[in-house]
């Protein structure tokens, strides 16, 4: 049997009830230099693909300028984007900008960085 979320090495097939996508992924992290997040949230990404098996394509991406922030719809740092899809909706609606950005979390508590909850449903 092959590990949850990963393929089947002989079918190709995702194991039943897995849960989270197999095969063609991306996922972009995309940060401001002066933001002092983007570890814990590279790092969020990797624990997350790692303990579901989900093999993605994963780049990360930094943002230099307003310029380049207005062409990417970059609400911030660090925004997490899976299949071109922010994992927080809420927060992808605010004005690109070179600043740090702030993730609601259940409860009304903010975060410098997603909960693990959203990207993990970001993948399914």
């Amino acid at each position: 049997m092959a590990p949850v979320g990963r393929p089947d090495p002989l079918s190709g097939q995702a194991p039943e009830g897995c849960g989270y996508r197999v095969g063609d992924v991306k996922i972009e992290l995309l940060y401001w230099e002066g933001c002092p997040s983007t570890a814990e949230a590279r790092a969020l990404v990797d624990e997350v693909l790692t303990t579901h098996g989900v093999e993605a394509e994963f780049d990360v991406r930094e943002v230099r300028t307003d310029a380049e922030a207005e062409a990417l719809g970059f609400p911030g740092s660090p925004t997490i984007r899976v299949d071109g899809r922010d994992v927080d909706p809420r927060g992808a609606a605010n004005r690109p900008a070179l600043n740090c950005r702030i993730y609601h979390l259940p409860g009304g508590r903010i975060s410098p960085v997603p909960s693990r909850d959203s990207l993990e449903a970001a993948l399914r």
